[in-house]
């Protein structure tokens, strides 16, 4: 470890300061590109479909 490293538990005011701190909140992942994958697996799968039933 470094040693200028101050644990937060070590004192009152730097622990309450460490629980204090907002984390960023996470951003939603987009499903964009999840729709836009799903529908071409749908798409190559009724193309395949298709070409072996009238191929």
């Amino acid at each position: 470890m470094a040693e200028n490293y101050t644990d937060p538990s070590g004192n009152t005011e730097a622990f309450r300061a460490f629980v204090d701190t907002e984390a960023a909140p996470a951003e939603a992942a987009s499903r964009t590109g999840l729709i836009i994958g799903a529908a071409v697996v749908a798409a190559v799968l009724l193309a395949l479909a298709t070409w072996l039933a009238f191929g």
